[in-house]
Protein backbone atom coordinates (compact mmCIF):
# COMPACT_ATOMS: atom_id res chain seq x y z
CA UNK A 1 0.00 0.00 0.00
CA UNK A 2 1.04 3.42 -0.85
CA UNK A 3 1.77 5.61 2.37
CA UNK A 4 -1.82 7.54 3.30
CA UNK A 5 -2.29 10.85 1.23
CA UNK A 6 -4.84 13.49 2.25
CA UNK A 7 -7.28 13.53 -0.55
CA UNK A 8 -9.93 16.73 -1.03
CA UNK A 9 -12.86 16.02 -2.82
CA UNK A 10 -15.54 18.39 -4.58
CA UNK A 11 -18.93 16.39 -4.51
CA UNK A 12 -20.53 13.33 -3.35
CA UNK A 13 -22.56 12.38 -5.95
CA UNK A 14 -21.73 9.13 -8.13
CA UNK A 15 -18.31 9.41 -9.76
CA UNK A 16 -17.58 11.41 -6.55
CA UNK A 17 -18.41 8.83 -4.11
CA UNK A 18 -17.41 6.12 -6.34
CA UNK A 19 -13.65 7.53 -6.28
CA UNK A 20 -14.03 8.89 -2.88
CA UNK A 21 -15.46 5.86 -0.99
CA UNK A 22 -12.67 3.24 -3.25
CA UNK A 23 -10.11 5.28 -1.50
CA UNK A 24 -10.98 5.49 1.71
CA UNK A 25 -10.85 1.41 1.52
CA UNK A 26 -7.59 2.00 0.20
CA UNK A 27 -6.53 3.79 3.12
CA UNK A 28 -6.26 7.17 1.80
CA UNK A 29 -7.32 10.15 3.89
CA UNK A 30 -10.37 11.55 2.39
CA UNK A 31 -12.56 15.50 2.94
CA UNK A 32 -15.49 15.77 1.11
CA UNK A 33 -17.03 19.07 0.16
CA UNK A 34 -20.78 18.45 -0.15
CA UNK A 35 -24.31 20.55 -0.38
CA UNK A 36 -25.06 21.14 3.10
CA UNK A 37 -28.52 19.42 2.72
CA UNK A 38 -26.29 16.49 2.46
CA UNK A 39 -24.29 16.54 4.62
CA UNK A 40 -25.87 15.38 8.11
CA UNK A 41 -27.29 13.21 6.46
CA UNK A 42 -23.51 11.36 5.18
CA UNK A 43 -22.17 12.58 8.83
CA UNK A 44 -24.93 9.84 10.18
CA UNK A 45 -24.81 6.86 8.30
CA UNK A 46 -21.77 7.04 5.99
CA UNK A 47 -21.40 5.68 2.69
CA UNK A 48 -22.43 2.25 0.83
CA UNK A 49 -20.44 1.50 -2.08
CA UNK A 50 -21.86 -1.74 -3.90
CA UNK A 51 -18.74 -2.97 -5.76
CA UNK A 52 -19.55 -6.73 -6.04
CA UNK A 53 -19.25 -6.06 -10.27
CA UNK A 54 -15.37 -6.00 -9.49
CA UNK A 55 -14.67 -9.58 -9.01
CA UNK A 56 -10.75 -8.24 -7.89
CA UNK A 57 -12.27 -6.97 -4.52
CA UNK A 58 -13.89 -10.69 -3.86
CA UNK A 59 -16.84 -10.02 -1.62
CA UNK A 60 -20.69 -10.22 -2.63
CA UNK A 61 -21.84 -7.82 0.30
CA UNK A 62 -21.83 -4.08 -0.18
CA UNK A 63 -19.09 -2.04 1.70
CA UNK A 64 -20.46 0.23 4.45
CA UNK A 65 -17.69 2.86 5.27
CA UNK A 66 -18.33 4.37 8.72
CA UNK A 67 -18.25 8.30 9.12
CA UNK A 68 -15.33 7.95 11.53
CA UNK A 69 -13.44 7.03 8.58
CA UNK A 70 -13.49 10.10 6.47
CA UNK A 71 -14.79 13.61 6.66
CA UNK A 72 -18.01 15.33 5.19
CA UNK A 73 -18.22 19.25 5.28
CA UNK A 74 -20.68 22.06 4.08
CA UNK A 75 -18.30 24.65 3.13
CA UNK A 76 -14.82 24.97 1.70
CA UNK A 77 -13.14 27.06 4.22
CA UNK A 78 -14.46 24.13 7.22
CA UNK A 79 -13.31 21.16 4.85
CA UNK A 80 -9.77 23.25 4.47
CA UNK A 81 -9.19 22.59 8.51
CA UNK A 82 -8.21 19.18 8.03
CA UNK A 83 -5.43 19.50 5.24
CA UNK A 84 -3.14 20.40 3.97
CA UNK A 85 -3.82 18.22 1.14
CA UNK A 86 -1.88 16.46 -1.61
CA UNK A 87 -4.53 16.07 -4.15
CA UNK A 88 -8.07 18.10 -4.99
CA UNK A 89 -10.74 16.21 -7.14
CA UNK A 90 -13.36 18.13 -8.68
CA UNK A 91 -16.33 15.66 -9.96
CA UNK A 92 -19.21 17.45 -10.65
CA UNK A 93 -21.60 17.95 -13.50
CA UNK A 94 -19.88 20.27 -15.90
CA UNK A 95 -23.12 23.37 -15.06
CA UNK A 96 -22.00 23.32 -11.70
CA UNK A 97 -17.90 23.97 -12.35
CA UNK A 98 -18.50 27.72 -12.53
CA UNK A 99 -20.23 28.11 -9.32
CA UNK A 100 -18.10 25.88 -7.66
CA UNK A 101 -14.75 27.87 -8.70
CA UNK A 102 -16.04 31.11 -7.43
CA UNK A 103 -16.05 29.20 -3.85
CA UNK A 104 -12.45 28.25 -4.77
CA UNK A 105 -10.97 31.89 -5.51
CA UNK A 106 -10.33 33.07 -2.42
CA UNK A 107 -8.56 30.02 -1.11
CA UNK A 108 -6.27 29.55 -4.50
CA UNK A 109 -2.94 29.22 -1.83
CA UNK A 110 -4.26 26.65 0.00
CA UNK A 111 -5.41 23.77 -2.35
CA UNK A 112 -3.17 21.57 -3.87
CA UNK A 113 -3.31 20.71 -7.63
CA UNK A 114 -6.96 19.80 -8.94
CA UNK A 115 -7.62 16.70 -10.93
CA UNK A 116 -10.77 17.37 -12.57
CA UNK A 117 -12.54 14.30 -13.62
CA UNK A 118 -15.84 15.97 -14.64
CA UNK A 119 -17.02 15.41 -18.05
CA UNK A 120 -16.64 17.75 -21.20
CA UNK A 121 -13.61 19.50 -22.43
CA UNK A 122 -13.71 22.85 -20.77
CA UNK A 123 -13.60 22.47 -17.15
CA UNK A 124 -9.84 22.06 -16.77
CA UNK A 125 -9.44 25.53 -18.62
CA UNK A 126 -12.02 26.99 -16.20
CA UNK A 127 -9.62 25.75 -13.18
CA UNK A 128 -6.19 27.05 -14.78
CA UNK A 129 -7.57 30.34 -15.51
CA UNK A 130 -7.81 31.14 -11.73
CA UNK A 131 -5.05 28.19 -10.61
CA UNK A 132 -2.71 28.24 -13.40
CA UNK A 133 -1.86 25.44 -15.57
CA UNK A 134 0.45 24.00 -13.51
CA UNK A 135 -2.37 22.85 -10.79
CA UNK A 136 -4.34 21.13 -12.91
CA UNK A 137 -4.80 17.45 -13.71
CA UNK A 138 -7.16 16.22 -16.86
CA UNK A 139 -8.80 12.93 -15.85
CA UNK A 140 -11.82 11.16 -17.75
CA UNK A 141 -14.06 8.54 -15.89
CA UNK A 142 -15.22 5.47 -18.16
CA UNK A 143 -16.76 3.27 -15.37
CA UNK A 144 -20.43 3.65 -14.95
CA UNK A 145 -22.07 4.02 -11.63
CA UNK A 146 -25.49 4.27 -10.63
CA UNK A 147 -26.11 6.68 -7.36
CA UNK A 148 -29.26 5.19 -5.35
CA UNK A 149 -29.13 7.48 -2.59
CA UNK A 150 -26.84 9.92 -0.67
CA UNK A 151 -23.60 8.49 -0.53
CA UNK A 152 -25.06 5.05 -1.76
CA UNK A 153 -23.78 3.58 -5.30
CA UNK A 154 -23.51 0.45 -7.48
CA UNK A 155 -20.98 -0.55 -9.51
CA UNK A 156 -22.98 -0.83 -13.30
CA UNK A 157 -19.77 -1.50 -15.12
CA UNK A 158 -15.98 -1.03 -14.93
CA UNK A 159 -14.49 0.14 -17.14
CA UNK A 160 -11.84 2.86 -15.66
CA UNK A 161 -10.23 6.04 -15.20
CA UNK A 162 -7.55 8.29 -17.57
CA UNK A 163 -5.15 10.21 -15.96
CA UNK A 164 -3.01 12.43 -18.50
CA UNK A 165 0.35 12.01 -18.17
CA UNK A 166 2.74 15.14 -17.70
CA UNK A 167 2.58 16.61 -14.46
CA UNK A 168 4.77 15.78 -11.85
CA UNK A 169 1.97 14.40 -9.95
CA UNK A 170 0.28 12.47 -12.75
CA UNK A 171 2.23 9.07 -11.73
CA UNK A 172 1.05 9.21 -8.12
CA UNK A 173 -2.08 9.74 -9.07
CA UNK A 174 -2.01 6.63 -11.17
CA UNK A 175 -0.58 4.52 -8.64
CA UNK A 176 -2.36 5.61 -5.53
CA UNK A 177 -5.63 4.98 -7.98
CA UNK A 178 -5.16 1.88 -9.03
CA UNK A 179 -4.36 0.50 -5.39
CA UNK A 180 -7.67 1.19 -5.09
CA UNK A 181 -8.81 -1.24 -7.12
CA UNK A 182 -10.37 2.14 -10.26
CA UNK A 183 -8.28 0.65 -12.85
CA UNK A 184 -6.53 3.68 -14.06
CA UNK A 185 -4.51 4.25 -17.08
CA UNK A 186 -1.86 6.89 -18.68
CA UNK A 187 -2.10 9.03 -21.44
CA UNK A 188 0.20 10.99 -22.79
CA UNK A 189 -2.36 13.86 -24.67
CA UNK A 190 -4.29 15.44 -22.16
CA UNK A 191 -6.84 17.00 -24.76
CA UNK A 192 -6.88 13.95 -27.35
CA UNK A 193 -8.09 11.95 -24.00
CA UNK A 194 -10.92 14.61 -22.88
CA UNK A 195 -12.45 15.67 -26.30
CA UNK A 196 -12.42 11.13 -27.26
CA UNK A 197 -14.59 10.63 -24.30
CA UNK A 198 -16.69 13.63 -24.83
CA UNK A 199 -17.21 12.26 -28.31
CA UNK A 200 -18.16 8.69 -26.99
CA UNK A 201 -20.67 10.51 -24.63
CA UNK A 202 -22.52 12.34 -27.86
CA UNK A 203 -23.82 8.91 -28.93
CA UNK A 204 -27.42 9.13 -28.31
CA UNK A 205 -27.25 11.44 -25.26
CA UNK A 206 -28.52 14.99 -26.69
CA UNK A 207 -31.25 12.90 -28.95
CA UNK A 208 -32.29 10.75 -26.31
CA UNK A 209 -33.51 13.98 -23.91
CA UNK A 210 -35.20 15.66 -26.57
CA UNK A 211 -36.84 12.66 -28.64
CA UNK A 212 -37.43 11.01 -25.48
CA UNK A 213 -36.42 7.81 -26.33
CA UNK A 214 -33.97 5.36 -25.36
CA UNK A 215 -30.46 4.69 -26.77
CA UNK A 216 -31.90 1.68 -28.35
CA UNK A 217 -34.65 3.23 -30.27
CA UNK A 218 -32.75 6.35 -30.72
CA UNK A 219 -30.47 4.35 -32.91
CA UNK A 220 -32.89 1.84 -34.25
CA UNK A 221 -35.08 4.83 -35.88
CA UNK A 222 -33.79 5.46 -39.60
CA UNK A 223 -34.14 9.05 -39.06
CA UNK A 224 -32.27 9.77 -35.36
CA UNK A 225 -30.09 7.47 -36.67
CA UNK A 226 -28.90 9.86 -39.46
CA UNK A 227 -28.82 12.49 -37.36
CA UNK A 228 -26.85 10.64 -34.47
CA UNK A 229 -23.68 10.00 -37.51
CA UNK A 230 -23.99 13.41 -38.67
CA UNK A 231 -23.12 14.49 -34.92
CA UNK A 232 -20.26 12.65 -34.69
CA UNK A 233 -18.92 13.44 -37.86
CA UNK A 234 -18.89 17.33 -37.30
CA UNK A 235 -17.13 16.48 -33.62
CA UNK A 236 -14.44 14.28 -35.51
CA UNK A 237 -14.13 17.02 -38.21
CA UNK A 238 -13.68 19.97 -35.02
CA UNK A 239 -10.96 17.41 -33.20
CA UNK A 240 -9.10 16.80 -36.93
CA UNK A 241 -9.04 20.63 -37.44
CA UNK A 242 -8.28 21.23 -33.61
CA UNK A 243 -4.95 18.13 -34.49
CA UNK A 244 -5.99 15.60 -31.76
CA UNK A 245 -6.05 12.14 -32.14
CA UNK A 246 -8.99 10.11 -31.70
CA UNK A 247 -8.32 7.56 -28.57
CA UNK A 248 -9.70 4.54 -26.98
CA UNK A 249 -10.75 5.80 -23.23
CA UNK A 250 -10.45 2.76 -20.76
CA UNK A 251 -12.59 0.03 -22.09
CA UNK A 252 -14.52 2.25 -24.78
CA UNK A 253 -13.41 2.10 -28.22
CA UNK A 254 -13.80 5.97 -29.33
CA UNK A 255 -11.77 4.48 -32.89
CA UNK A 256 -14.19 2.07 -33.22
CA UNK A 257 -16.70 4.83 -33.17
CA UNK A 258 -14.87 7.02 -35.47
CA UNK A 259 -14.13 4.49 -37.69
CA UNK A 260 -18.20 3.49 -37.84
CA UNK A 261 -18.99 6.95 -38.84
CA UNK A 262 -17.06 6.28 -42.40
CA UNK A 263 -18.91 3.32 -42.95
CA UNK A 264 -22.32 2.47 -44.38
CA UNK A 265 -24.92 3.57 -42.23
CA UNK A 266 -26.41 0.27 -41.77
CA UNK A 267 -23.00 -1.86 -41.81
CA UNK A 268 -21.79 1.21 -38.72
CA UNK A 269 -25.34 0.52 -36.92
CA UNK A 270 -23.83 -2.68 -34.60
CA UNK A 271 -20.48 -0.78 -33.99
CA UNK A 272 -22.31 2.31 -32.77
CA UNK A 273 -25.18 0.72 -30.35
CA UNK A 274 -22.29 -2.00 -28.98
CA UNK A 275 -20.38 1.23 -27.68
CA UNK A 276 -23.81 3.49 -26.92
CA UNK A 277 -24.91 0.39 -24.92
CA UNK A 278 -21.87 -0.77 -23.37
CA UNK A 279 -20.92 2.55 -22.14
CA UNK A 280 -23.59 3.34 -19.84
CA UNK A 281 -24.68 -0.15 -17.98
CA UNK A 282 -28.50 0.24 -17.36
CA UNK A 283 -28.99 3.90 -16.79
CA UNK A 284 -30.98 6.33 -19.75
CA UNK A 285 -28.35 8.81 -20.66
CA UNK A 286 -27.57 11.84 -18.86
CA UNK A 287 -29.31 14.01 -20.49
CA UNK A 288 -31.97 12.59 -20.57
CA UNK A 289 -31.87 12.24 -16.63
CA UNK A 290 -31.08 15.87 -16.41
CA UNK A 291 -33.84 17.23 -18.27
CA UNK A 292 -36.89 14.62 -17.20
CA UNK A 293 -35.74 14.94 -13.34
CA UNK A 294 -36.47 18.80 -13.58
CA UNK A 295 -33.29 19.53 -12.76
CA UNK A 296 -33.27 23.27 -14.97
CA UNK A 297 -29.83 22.42 -16.31
CA UNK A 298 -28.16 20.79 -18.72
CA UNK A 299 -24.74 19.57 -19.80
CA UNK A 300 -25.31 19.49 -23.69
CA UNK A 301 -24.31 23.27 -23.79
CA UNK A 302 -20.80 21.57 -22.66
CA UNK A 303 -20.33 18.88 -24.64
CA UNK A 304 -22.54 19.26 -28.62
CA UNK A 305 -22.19 22.66 -27.67
CA UNK A 306 -18.57 22.67 -27.03
CA UNK A 307 -18.11 21.24 -30.77
CA UNK A 308 -20.10 24.05 -31.74
CA UNK A 309 -18.14 26.52 -30.53
CA UNK A 310 -14.81 24.97 -31.52
CA UNK A 311 -16.13 24.43 -34.72
CA UNK A 312 -17.05 28.14 -35.20
CA UNK A 313 -13.23 29.06 -34.36
CA UNK A 314 -12.06 27.34 -36.42
CA UNK A 315 -14.63 27.69 -39.35
CA UNK A 316 -16.46 23.60 -39.34
CA UNK A 317 -19.95 23.87 -39.81
CA UNK A 318 -21.63 22.00 -36.93
CA UNK A 319 -25.57 22.20 -37.65
CA UNK A 320 -26.65 18.81 -35.99
CA UNK A 321 -24.63 19.49 -32.94
CA UNK A 322 -26.22 23.24 -33.33
CA UNK A 323 -29.65 21.94 -33.48
CA UNK A 324 -29.24 19.65 -31.00
CA UNK A 325 -27.91 22.51 -28.24
CA UNK A 326 -30.62 24.92 -29.23
CA UNK A 327 -33.47 21.92 -29.42
CA UNK A 328 -32.23 20.73 -25.64
CA UNK A 329 -31.84 23.92 -24.29
CA UNK A 330 -34.87 25.27 -25.01
CA UNK A 331 -36.75 21.89 -23.47
CA UNK A 332 -34.56 22.56 -20.59
CA UNK A 333 -35.78 26.09 -19.98
CA UNK A 334 -39.25 25.34 -20.70
CA UNK A 335 -39.27 27.71 -24.13
CA UNK A 336 -40.65 24.48 -26.10
CA UNK A 337 -43.13 21.56 -24.21
CA UNK A 338 -41.79 18.23 -23.70
CA UNK A 339 -43.88 16.57 -26.53
CA UNK A 340 -42.19 19.27 -29.33
CA UNK A 341 -40.23 16.48 -30.66
CA UNK A 342 -41.07 13.73 -28.13
CA UNK A 343 -41.01 10.47 -30.41
CA UNK A 344 -41.13 12.33 -33.55
CA UNK A 345 -37.06 11.96 -34.94
CA UNK A 346 -38.57 13.09 -38.71
CA UNK A 347 -39.41 16.26 -37.40
CA UNK A 348 -36.02 16.91 -35.53
CA UNK A 349 -34.60 15.99 -39.03
CA UNK A 350 -36.75 18.23 -40.61
CA UNK A 351 -35.93 21.01 -38.46
CA UNK A 352 -32.39 20.39 -39.52
CA UNK A 353 -33.47 20.59 -43.09
CA UNK A 354 -34.92 23.95 -42.65
CA UNK A 355 -32.60 25.79 -40.67
CA UNK A 356 -29.80 24.96 -43.26
CA UNK A 357 -31.40 25.63 -45.77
Amino acid sequence: MASELKFLIFGAGAIGTYIGGSLVLAGQSVTFVEREKNVEELKSRGLRLDLTLDERRQTKEAFVIEPRAFTFESSLESALRFGPFDFAIVALKSYDTPALLETMKPFVEKLPPILCLSNGVDNEILIAEIFGKEKVIYGTVTTAVRRRAVGDIVLEKLRGVGIAAGHPLSEKVFDVFNQAFLKCRLYPHAESMKWSKMFTNLVANASSAILNMNARQVLSNKYSYQLEIAMLRECLAVMKAMKLEVVDVPRTPARALAFATKLPLWLSKPIVSRVAGGGRGNKMPSFHIDLYSGRGKSEVEYLNGAVVREGKRLGIPTPVNELLTNALLALTRKEIPPEEFANQPEKLLEKLKTSSS
